[in-house]
């Protein structure tokens, strides 16, 4: 059954990838970017591919008149996708980066779901909200804990909203992608440097970077997003399926074993 699908961040990444996927299989994208100077090529992107069902908006989620309007748009699917990431040592970073990073994927996304659950509520309507989460909302590695602890956040968020609008029919879910190579992750390592500074922090810049290009190099670290992308084609549409939908199963199984372990961490 066709939908209508609201998504957050679609000017790139895995929400441009899906929005054009979704829309091909006949659905009806309402694909938004934070950034103005997105919005015409997109629009432009997709009329040279003859989706007349993709309308491109922008929705700054920082911008309050923006999420008013966006509210008032009517949808079935509110996918909760646009997000940034503040990464480095969690004992060194500013505070105020910290708040950053909450306001822009918790906070922000929170104001935008509350207007539109309600509303729904009042008008009888059984929709869905979808949140991109991540691999790092249900692990913590080092120097990545700011932005997988706002993560940890939509996860819980994401519980008490299932429990909470389950009698209203509302359903909600989780994706939680592996470290795909989208330039998210890669960009979000070097926001660090932006602050670190060898003659007042501990962590050292080369020793940083060494570590997140480790890890980049690894096939872990640089997985081809089509696969992330196909499986968000299937879910965020569908009316049935798991609550959390973690991709790949490698990493999947990797979590679940994550989680066990941590039962016997000792300090």
């Amino acid at each position: 059954m066709s939908k209508t699908i609201l998504i957050t961040g679609a000017g790139s990444g895995f929400g441009k990838g899906a929005a054009i996927g979704m829309a091909r299989n006949g659905h009806s994208i309402i694909a938004t970017t934070q950034v103005s100077s997105q919005v015409t090529p997109l629009r432009e992107e997709v009329a040279a591919l003859g989706l007349k069902n993709v309308r491109v908006e922008r929705l700054d989620l920082t911008d309050p008149y923006d999420i008013k309007q966006a509210q008032g748009w009517d949808f079935d699917v509110l996918w909760n996708n646009a997000g940034m990431g503040e990464a480095g040592p969690v004992w060194e970073i500013p505070i105020e980066l910290v708040r950053k990073n909450y306001e822009v994927n918790v906070f922000l996304p929170l104001v935008l779901t509350q207007g539109v659950v309600q509303r729904w509520v009042r008008e009888g309507k059984r929709g869905k909200v979808v949140f991109t989460s991540s691999m790092g909302g249900l692990f913590t590695p080092a120097n990545w804990g700011t932005y997988v602890s706002t993560k940890h956040a939509l996860e819980s968020i994401a519980e008490a909203l299932q429990q909470e609008l389950a009698p209203y029919g509302i359903k909600i879910q989780t994706i939680n992608p592996g470290a795909y190579y989208t330039g998210y992750n890669e960009t979000m390592a070097d926001n660090p440097f932006r602050w670190l500074d060898d003659s007042k922090n501990f962590t050292k810049r080369a020793d940083l970077r060494k570590g997140f290009d480790d890890f980049f190099a690894t096939p872990e670290g640089k997985m081809d997003p089509k696969e992330m992308i196909d499986r968000m084609i299937e879910v965020v549409p569908a009316d049935i399926g798991r609550f959390r939908n973690v991709v790949p199963k490698v990493i999947e199984d990797m979590l679940k074993e994550h989680q066990l372990r941590a039962w016997e961490n000792q300090i």
